[in-house]
């Protein structure tokens, strides 16, 4: 049975959430698995103590602390430096595994030939209530076989659905300073090599908080958030589009992309990309390079997300509309 790594980061984790989600790790089908676990220097006694007690009960548990805070992907580029397995997962820890997300991601892997498997998975609520029955649907996922040019311009399935290679990893290091997102930056060096496949049987449940501190959250939660500190006026929404939208979602991703690339081809895609972005951001009212939204963005699965795009990017008058409710 091959090895699996499990690359699991906390912080400040409630403690409930973290026994079950450490819990469905080490009750995987596939049992040859070792849970490394990062803590990001939550200077919490009972945490540390959950964490010491599963580390007696179970030898296939490595746990660290950090000095000083680093964040929570610098954090999972540690424990990426401490993994030696074949294979390798990132763990939230606040989420639930079913027993067979491990064994079924890596049979899908080995049988499609690819360096990553993403799956789908439900999402649920602070008490464990199911809120959706398909991740993939809600969130308009790209759903990748093999290579798209969309592992270039998106993220392609949060971290803790993905299983991929050492190959992946060690492609991944040393982290550069542009590393945004260790989910984008795993699937985009995948689709450089071998490629991905997707599940799209839910393999875990995703759990959804105000506390999440990526992917989680509604628009409609950050939106309010941004709306209660800088204001409901159309310059408060042109501020949001570039800095939470087109910097964070879409710019710094396609960056960091840019440092990995290793193809003429795909260097010059990337530079076309960021420059695409960047006029965009100059946009107050409109913006007319309709056909370059298509040449980057278009995808299977993905029609509410690029309506929604669509208007932001090249509508911002209506996206303001929307923004105002």
């Amino acid at each position: 049975m091959e090895k699996v790594d499990v690359l699991l980061a906390t912080y400040k984790s409630n403690l409930i959430y973290l026994k079950k989600q450490i819990d469905s790790i080490l009750n995987q089908t596939h049992t040859n698995i070792h849970l490394y676990i990062s803590d990001d220097n939550s200077q919490d006694e009972d945490l540390k103590a959950l964490l010491e007690e599963y580390k007696a009960k179970d030898n296939r548990i490595t746990i660290y602390y950090q000095d000083q805070n680093l964040g929570y992907t610098k954090n999972f580029g540690f424990l990426l430096e401490k993994s030696n397995a074949e294979y390798i997962c990132f763990s939230d820890h606040d989420d639930i595994w079913y027993p067979t997300k491990i064994q079924k991601s890596l049979e899908l892997l080995k049988s499609s030939k690819v360096d990553l498997v993403y799956c789908n998975c439900k999402q649920i609520d602070e008490n464990d209530n199911i809120i959706n029955n398909n991740y993939f649907k809600y969130k308009n996922v790209p759903l990748i076989k093999t290579k798209s040019h969309l592992a270039i311009s998106r993220c392609i399935g949060i971290g803790c659905s993905q299983l991929f290679t050492k190959k992946i990893r060690d492609k991944m290091l040393p982290y550069k300073e542009t590393v945004m997102a260790h989910d984008w930056l795993a699937a985009f060096i995948a689709n450089q090599n071998n490629g991905m496949d997707y599940i799209t049987e839910p393999l875990f449940d995703y759990r959804l908080h105000q506390s999440n501190v990526f992917g989680g959250r509604s628009l409609d939660q950050n939106l309010n958030k941004w709306k209660t500190e800088n204001g409901n006026t159309f310059s408060s929404y042109l501020k949001y589009r570039e800095e939470k939208v087109i910097n964070k979602a879409y710019l710094t991703g396609a960056q960091m992309c840019l440092e990995y690339a290793n193809k003429e081809a795909e260097k010059d895609y990337l530079n076309k990309l960021i420059n695409y972005y960047q006029n965009l951001k100059k946009s107050k009212y409109l913006n007319l390079h309709f056909i370059s939204y298509f040449k980057y963005l278009y995808g299977k699965n993905l029609t509410k997300k690029m309506l929604k795009e669509f208007i932001i990017f090249h509508l911002p008058i209506l996206g303001y509309i929307r923004f105002k409710k």
